[in-house]
């Protein structure tokens, strides 16, 4: 078992750089490893986990044009301000009345406000979370995702929305861009445009958010006297790698390139994030995420869908 645990870890991270792998199976793969046969290079994993996660996040930049983003976010960025914040105060309001982990339900909670598992994983590093508090986080936003993916068409054709109305509700409502994409390729042209543009530009919030936490981990930890936590220089990266693919037009198909490659590095980190899990630290985070996650990821779907229907976005 243990020679097949040693061979298996690595390989399962190699096999994940396949395109044809998707990121919901690269974690529960890792899991799955790390429970069954147990993880050997447990110390070697995190290290590059650590390594991969940022790099892999200033890459995903690559693929960004920020001025398609910018003048999308800026017809929207009234609810869409409103809607973060929201989120993330009714999150942290359910994570102290399920006595969530302090990492796992802001992990959760950035999650479902922004856009999935990306911004699980920028937050993550920021805030210095651990292995369990990523894995669970991160596998409780792709179960939502991949029930939103089934719910959202039946349910808009149901309530009679239009190509625009659903676009957007599933920009707001559905935590990762794959599974928006998914959804409203479903119901049509134009609601995958608009789906597509809107969670394009918000999740350009990742940075703000980002730094906003991680600023509040370093005061915490000034506070606390425990050594000072590392700045996310990857934010800048991402900015940068952004800035630099809009503004030289010629290096828009490299960079799409660089996403692409970015992507993969993703997911097999969190094949490796998967992996450091442990028996142990699964029992002790028990169900409380995954019930906040549900609820908060309900009440944000009804009051966007209530929103859209009754006009009060657009």
């Amino acid at each position: 078992m243990t020679t097949l645990a040693k061979v298996a870890v690595p390989l399962g991270a190699l096999l994940c750089l396949v395109p044809m792998v998707p990121s919901w199976l690269a974690l529960l793969a890792g899991i799955a490893v790390a429970v069954v046969l147990g993880n050997p290079h447990l110390a070697g994993t995190k290290k590059a986990t650590a390594k991969l996660l940022p790099y892999s996040v200033v890459g995903l930049g690559a693929g960004m044009n920020l001025s398609v983003v910018a003048r999308v976010g800026a017809s929207g960025i009234g609810y869409t301000v409103a809607g973060i914040a929201l989120t993330l105060g009714i999150g942290w309001i359910l994570g102290r009345i399920l006595h969530t982990p302090r990492d796992t339900s802001t992990l959760v909670s950035v999650g479902t406000a922004i856009c999935g598992g990306s911004a699980i994983a920028a937050v993550g590093p920021a805030i210095e979370a651990k292995s369990q508090d990523m894995s669970v986080a991160l596998g409780t936003v792709f179960l939502l995702n991949a029930t939103a993916l089934v719910l959202f068409p039946p349910i808009g054709h149901r309530l009679g929305l239009s190509e625009p109305q659903f676009g957007l509700w599933a920009a707001l409502a559905i935590h990762d861009t794959s599974s928006v994409v998914g959804a409203a390729m479903q119901y049509g042209p134009e609601a995958l445009a608009v789906g597509t543009t809107v969670k394009l530009a918000r999740a350009l919030w990742i940075v703000p958010v980002t730094v906003l936490f991680a600023y509040a981990h370093r005061r915490r930890h000034a506070q606390t006297g425990a050594p000072t936590a590392k700045r996310p220089w990857f934010i800048l990266g991402f900015l940068i790698a952004a800035a630099v693919v809009t503004w030289i037009p010629a290096l828009h198909d490299a960079g799409k390139l660089v996403e692409a490659a970015a992507r993969r590095g993703l997911v097999a980190t969190l094949f490796l994030i998967g992996a450091s899990l442990t028996k142990e630290a699964l029992k002790s985070v028990g169900v409380r995420p995954f019930l906040q996650g549900l609820l908060l990821w309900l009440l944000v779907g009804s009051a966007t869908l209530a929103a859209v229907v009754f006009g009060l976005i657009a």
